[in-house]
């Protein structure tokens, strides 16, 4: 049960910062498609900048778990964040 729970939070997280990414990417696109915007925001050096702006969401997400008590989720959601935080830091280093 609390490994269903963790891998409920890991996989919302993930949704959420994909969810995230994909406004982000839009709203910051000024108007083109969003795979122009991955590759552009590429291209530049900002696309670690730009999926940590997507994992504001698994900050509401997180803090909805907290408050309905399904803090195995939450803890699904935050290690996933982590995670994020990681990748981005060793992406922007190579």
């Amino acid at each position: 049960m609390i490994k269903k729970d963790v891998f409920i939070g890991i996989f919302v997280g993930l949704i959420a910062n994909a969810i995230g990414l994909f406004f982000s990417a839009t709203f910051l696109g000024q108007g083109d498609d969003f795979i122009t915007v991955i590759k552009a925001a590429s291209a530049q050096g900002f696309l670690g900048k730009l999926i940590s702006l997507g994992a504001i969401l698994n900050l509401i997400v997180f803090f909805i778990f907290i408050r309905k008590k399904q803090d195995y989720r939450a803890r699904g959601v935050l290690l996933i964040t982590v995670f994020i935080a990681v990748f981005t830091f060793i992406f922007k280093l190579f």
